[in-house]
């Protein structure tokens, strides 16, 4: 064994170049650059080495080898501790299973009895007909067993505090029914399986007064900070107005009673919001548990009698809630019920299936509470990883803002200070609401009425619903999402980002009809962990509707999208949007606008068909637009009918208001005929006519160019890019997209030097280093991901690669779709051949790419 003098003096023992064993300095150095780069490249290694004499005499492959291990001990220390996690949760769910089956063998049980019991009145009235006795013993009720009765307490007075807690005992007794026991027959909702990452079991009501949900789940949070999450309604439940605790009566165990008041938006223009009037009890259980009940208090329950507030129906809340049971090991046990009664009679009948269907009540109530604290609980256990570097919450709160700002918008509530401004067409297919002095402002654009008043200016907003027949919504939101071309004018997004960032209460007289003359760039922000709602950032760039160069710049929106999988359990799908400076503060002004579309028949069990627009979509494995199987049919999706809600919000200046509302009003319709169109485009039963042939050329294209990138790899290096060569086109699709180095295609031009290609293909692992999206990525050039020194290299080597084939370029750094700085220990470029052996495009494989 060879010994090495450090410049310390401390000795750093070398087995034959082997083996290296560290001393306590240079370990404690090593992790403090593992902590700030896991995965350094060689460049930073040996800048390493020449800055930190302590580790002067370690050679780079020895310092290499180290973080190689280093990184090998974090995984496995993370896979064993996401074993032990999953465990407890497997453990927990095999309790909750136990305890579902008994319940539903105590449900069976109890069937069979009734039947029995029914089977045998029915044969003694008919064996003895003259025999009254019988007919008593049937007519008097006196049966053997009751199904759930009500508790009867005779001080049920809203006026006392015994009669409260009497109101209580019973709301709690029958929400334990409905929880964990038989007092509503529960169908669970096919793909609501559990598991440990699932998000739970979830069942729905079957003939019983009102509708109701019910969902069981596990969290990684003790059950207090789950209680203080769930009690505040209006930071989870989207459709939340306002939720006003009145009273609070304190009683024994640490509980208490509360008298709430909660008011909900509506989701459309075509029905009334609600509100509810509840009693909300909070205790403990002898087993540790912790419950919060709840119960609207009428009339028959001893409340006070009143009618609804302004603009809202009264609905009504049967006994729900959440009990939550402590976990062995940490973590709770979540079971939610949600049973209501919204007035279905008071709506038009044509959106009554959005009010009487428990499944469309799961997913907008029930899952969406239990998703809202899985969310949290991920975020604070720092698994979720928010693109550049803002913190979760932060992120959380804005996709709120920009879904309450979209719901303040379309109900358009008198109090608020909306008013709907006349026309003298009379009936309009647009409808136009102002609001010019508003009381309260849920933090969508001013923060005081006093700066909104003394400016003499307002908002405005132009909303339109219709009505859509056999378009999936998920894949018309997904189209808007992704084609905003073909529906947006450029013109009007730029002058109102322009508005609100520079004027913010007045907007110049506004041009439409412009068209769109820029491209859109999609940077992802953040998602659930369902992934089913994405906030992200659209760019605007390169338009050149105007020589103003106040207008010049890039226009920015803060973009909430939810409801694209037609797999996930949202009930429905949402593309809103508002100009944004990426700030991220409290105070930024946001104005949303956008398109809603709820569904009013509920999901089948039967899946759904899907199709993807385009190649980057047929590509994105394991995404909600992944990789669709091509043998689905549409005929699950006919006869599907949804509802779409469009609203627009701008500013004006008092003496434009006419202006402003004649421009929004001409917009709105020609958003409406472009969603038309599309809608008629995409109808499943325009699939195998118009879309459907262009599907079915997507799919072959994606996995005839991998297998032209994988060719072309092994023709000109001699080395195969997978281990073995893969036998289908498919197999091979998937090894190049789960390949450990990003791998990235861009076209080739004849003027290659003087503009840089964009992107056209990238794998998950290229898609992860520009932390961008298949969308997105075809916005992106390739001097964006490499430095000076590595383009001027690219330049001097592209002959050698045209010629050649291939070259091996240096290390460098380049930088993300989000300004994070990427380095790479080399870059492998190569030509793409087709089948005919001609040039077709240009790879790139980033080796060893890590963030800096």
């Amino acid at each position: 064994m060879a010994t090495v003098v450090s410049g310390k003096g401390q000795k750093l023992a070398v087995d034959g170049g082997k083996y290296v064993r560290y001393t306590p300095e240079q370990v404690d150095a090593l992790e403090r650059v593992y902590n700030e780069c896991p995965k350094p490249s060689s460049l930073r290694r040996q800048q390493l080495i020449r800055e930190c004499p302590i580790l002067s005499n370690i050679e780079p492959k020895q310092l290499k080898v180290w973080f190689q291990n280093r990184r090998c001990r974090e995984k496995q220390k993370k896979e064993s501790s996401r074993l032990q996690t999953v465990n407890r949760k497997l453990s927990a769910l095999n309790k909750l299973l136990m305890e579902e089956n008994d319940r539903l063998q105590k449900q069976v049980s109890q069937l069979v009895y009734d039947n029995g019991y029914m089977r045998q009145q029915l044969h003694n009235a008919s064996a003895a007909t003259t025999d009254t006795s019988c007919e008593s013993a049937v007519t008097s009720g006196q049966q053997p067993h009751q199904k759930n009765p009500t508790p009867q307490h005779p001080q049920r007075d809203a006026n006392n505090p015994a009669g409260l807690l009497a109101i209580a005992e019973e709301t709690l007794a029958e929400f334990l029914s409905k929880a964990t026991g038989t007092a509503v027959d529960w169908v669970q909702m096919v793909g609501m399986k559990p598991g440990p990452d699932s998000i739970g079991i979830v069942a729905v009501s079957h003939n019983c007064t009102g509708v109701a949900a019910r969902a069981c789940g596990l969290v990684s949070l003790d059950p207090i900070k789950v209680a203080e999450i769930l009690k505040d309604r209006s930071s989870w439940y989207r459709d939340c107005r306002c939720l006003d605790v009145l009273t609070v009566i304190p009683i024994g165990n640490g509980g208490s009673i509360e008298l709430c008041y909660m008011q909900t938006y509506a989701p459309t223009t075509l029905a009334s919001a609600r509100d509810f009037w509840t009693l909300r009890y909070t205790t403990g259980l002898e087993d540790g548990s912790l419950v919060i009940c709840e119960r609207s208090l009428t009339p028959a329950t001893g409340g006070p009698v009143g009618p609804a507030a302004s603009d809202f129906v009264r609905a009504e809340m049967l006994p729900s809630g959440y009990l939550i049971r402590p976990c062995e090991g940490g973590g709770s046990m979540i079971h939610i019920v949600d049973h209501v009664d919204l007035d279905a009679c008071s709506v038009p009948e044509v959106i009554r299936p959005m009010y009487e269907s428990p499944k469309l009540v799961a997913q907008n109530m029930t899952v969406a509470a239990l998703c809202h604290i899985r969310q949290v609980s991920q975020e604070t256990g720092n698994e979720v990883v928010c693109g550049g570097g803002y913190h979760p919450a932060v992120l959380r709160n804005f996709s709120q803002r920009l879904s309450r700002g979209f719901n303040d918008a379309v109900n358009g509530f008198a109090d608020d200070g909306w008013s709907l401004m006349s026309s003298d067409a009379g009936s309009e297919d647009v409808t136009i609401a102002i609001r010019s002095s508003p009381n309260k402002v849920h933090g969508s654009l001013f923060n005081s009425s006093a700066m909104f008043s003394s400016l003499g200016c307002g908002i405005l907003c132009a909303k339109a619903s219709m009505l859509l027949q056999n378009v999936p919504p998920a894949l018309l939101v997904c189209f808007l999402r992704e084609h905003r071309s073909e529906w947006a004018d450029f013109g009007i997004d730029a002058y109102a980002a322009v508005s609100l960032r520079s004027t913010p209460y007045s907007i110049p007289g506004v041009r439409t009809g412009g068209g769109f003359s820029g491209n859109q760039v999609i940077l992802p922000l953040a998602h659930t962990i369902e992934k089913e709602e994405m906030l992200e950032v659209v760019r605007l760039v390169d338009h050149g509707f105007t020589q103003d160069p106040a207008l010049s710049r890039n226009v920015n929106l803060l973009q909430l999208c939810s409801g694209i999988d037609e797999n996930a359990v949202g009930a429905r799908s949402q593309l809103v949007f508002a100009p944004f400076d990426e700030s991220f503060a409290d105070e930024t002004p946001l104005l949303p606008s956008g398109f809603r579309i709820m569904p009013l028949d509920p999901k089948t069990d039967s899946p759904k068909a899907t199709r993807t627009l385009d190649l980057a979509s047929t590509l994105e494995v394991g995404s909600g637009t992944a990789a669709r199987a091509e043998n689905e049919t549409p005929g699950s999706a006919l006869n599907l009918r949804s509802v779409l809600m469009i609203a627009f919000q701008f500013t004006y200046e008092n003496h434009l208001r006419d202006n402003v509302a004649e421009m929004a009003r001409q917009y709105v319709r020609s958003i409406v005929a472009s969603v038309q169109r599309v809608a008629m485009a995409i109808a499943p039963s325009h699939l195998s006519s118009n879309v459907g042939v262009k599907h079915s050329l997507v799919s072959p294209e994606a996995r005839t160019l991998s297998e032209w990138i994988f060719r072309s790899y092994r023709f000109h290096t001699g080395i195969e890019l997978f281990p073995a060569d893969p036998q289908t086109k498919e197999s091979c699709l998937k090894n190049i997209w789960n390949h450990s180095d990003a791998i990235m295609c861009c076209a080739l031009k004849a003027s290659f030097h003087r503009v840089p290609p964009v992107f056209n293909f990238a794998n998950q692992a290229g898609l992860d280093m520009l932390e961008t999206t298949l969308i997105a990525l075809q916005d992106i050039s390739l001097d964006r991901v490499m430095d000076d020194n590595s383009r001027k290299v690219l330049y001097t080597e592209f002959p050698k690669i045209m010629q050649q084939g291939f070259a091996y370029l240096p290390a460098g750094i380049g930088s993300s779709s989000m300004g994070r700085p990427i380095s790479y220990e080399q870059v492998v470029a190569w030509k793409v051949l087709n089948d005919a052996d001609a040039p077709y495009c240009l790879a790139f494989m980033f080796v060893n790419w890590s963030f800096v």
